[in-house]
């Protein structure tokens, strides 16, 4: 891992911040030993421990490029430039559950129905980025709101089974086949749409030692949020084409603190990459007082096999500190990637756990970004559930010039970046978050956020601007 000069600088700023203003807190070491509890001991019965839960999701979203780039939609089958894109869906899943069996081994399932209603169904309002900019950090692959029909009409209505799996488990430890959601560094279920995406095959999580999980999975299909069909994984940044037959993954969790969390975890994508992650939380002081909080994310990723995206090696990681004092908080955030091809990760994932992935992700190739962040508790002024936070973050330094990782073969990898140099951006947000504390609602979550980004010529995200307001009401059934 290449640390630069800044990021010294601002591990040395942790460390003084901590001895100058953190209240101590204790950091006894935690000794590794088995559970003497074992979670299917205590199972109840398959009909016995079931339930029926589900959520709805109001998800609106108003979107306006800016600089003259343009989204597109199909109009009398022609591409038709607009320079605003609105959806309005409506999202809801109706999940059953049922307990374990009792014995040594317990079986269980899960299953979850998935339904979107288009609220707001104008074709010109549902445009994709196809034919004009691209979707901002997506390199232009259709609209990832709603279902739509060639990139023009959303579909007004359409269901999926999102969930379909059967568990079985012994002791503290888990098998799981099927589709599922499945939550790591670099496969990660994504939740920011109507509707979550979800992955098909088989994981085991073991629970067995005190303070150290480990998980281990093999998927070949991913469920997209906006879609009904499964596809095959393939990369968020690179050519579209490119596709995994499998993903396989481990990884092992460590708290040897109270106050630190450490992950380590390897995944390759076949014949795209094999990617290298280690992560790690540190929390000093109370917060009633002051706290710090400091966060690493590293990431290795080097191309494997057939290498369809063409040669990889890219070492990338964020830092961030944060203070908090009562309903404050306080976070500064760097960021860098090092290597000539985007820092990537897997499509319909959460796989980038970088402290400025925002709107953006800031991670072209060779960038370095600083996001300043602030965010207000309202519990402390007696609104329990009502929080506001603001951020401004900033990139500079993408440099794809250098790039040659596709071999001389056009549409491979990562080509076209090479006119990136120089390129900068900055990108700007203020949202607001409440969440119903009792009565009939309880859970009930109401977010409303406002964006903006603005890039020079070159950089791949454009400039727009995005409103969002997103209201989820949990509920059960049984």
């Amino acid at each position: 891992m290449k640390l630069s000069s800044t990021a010294l600088l601002a591990l040395a700023i942790s460390s003084v911040t901590a001895t100058a203003y953190a209240e101590s807190q204790s950091q006894a070491f935690t000794p590794v030993t088995v559970k003497e509890k074992s979670a299917q001991s205590e199972a109840t019965g398959f009909v016995e421990g079931q339930s029926i839960t589900g959520s709805t999701r109001n998800w609106y979203a108003n979107e306006q490029l800016k600089r003259g780039s343009k989204f597109s939609y199909q109009k009398n089958g022609s591409p038709t430039p607009t320079d605003r894109r609105i959806n309005w869906v409506q999202g809801t899943i109706i999940k059953y559950n049922s307990g374990f069996t009792e014995g040594t081994v317990g079986f269980s399932t899960e299953v979850a129905a998935y339904n979107a209603i288009a609220l707001d169904r104008d074709r010109k309002d549902l445009a994709s980025a196809n034919g004009g900019a691209p979707e901002p950090g997506r390199g232009g692959r259709g609209n990832n709101r709603t279902l739509t029909k060639n990139g023009g009409d959303a579909v007004g209505q359409w269901s999926k089974l999102g969930l379909a799996n059967v568990k079985a488990r012994v002791s503290n430890t888990t098998l799981t086949a099927g589709r599922q959601n499945f939550s790591s560094p670099q496969v990660d279920v994504i939740g920011n749409r109507p509707l979550p995406s979800s992955f098909e095959g088989v994981s085991l999580h073991s629970e067995e030692l005190e303070n150290l999980s480990f998980d281990i999975g093999t998927f070949d299909r991913n469920s997209p949020r906006t879609e009904q069909s499964q596809r095959k994984f393939r990369s968020e940044y690179g050519n579209g084409e490119a596709e995994a037959d499998h993903i396989y993954t481990a990884g092992l969790t460590y708290q040897p603190f109270a106050s630190l969390t450490t992950s380590l975890w390897g995944t390759q994508a076949e014949d795209l990459w094999d990617q290298y992650y280690f992560g790690a939380s540190h929390v000093l002081g109370d917060s009633s007082v002051l706290s710090l909080t400091t966060g690493l994310n590293y990431y290795k990723t080097v191309d494997s096999g057939s290498a369809k995206l063409g040669e990889i090696d890219n070492d990338t990681y964020s830092l961030s500190l944060g203070l908090t004092h009562q309903a404050h908080s306080l976070t500064f955030s760097y960021q860098e990637v090092n290597g000539n091809e985007y820092f990537d990760y897997l499509h319909e994932t959460n796989g980038i756990y970088l402290a400025n992935s925002l709107l953006s992700d800031f991670n072209g190739p060779n960038e370095k970004s600083f996001q300043i962040a602030y965010g207000l508790n309202m519990a402390e002024y007696g609104v329990p559930g009502l929080k506001f936070n603001i951020y401004q973050a900033r990139g500079w330094g993408i440099d794809g010039t250098h790039y040659n990782g596709n071999k001389g073969v056009a549409d491979k990898g990562y080509d076209g970046i090479q006119i990136q140099d120089g390129e900068h951006h900055y990108e700007y947000g203020i949202g607001a978050s409440y969440a119903v504390q009792s009565g009939p609602l309880k859970a009930t979550a109401i977010r409303a956020t406002y964006t903006a980004h603005r890039a020079s010529e070159n950089q791949s995200d454009g400039s727009i601007n995005e409103f969002r307001l997103v209201t989820t009401i949990p509920f059960n059934i049984l």
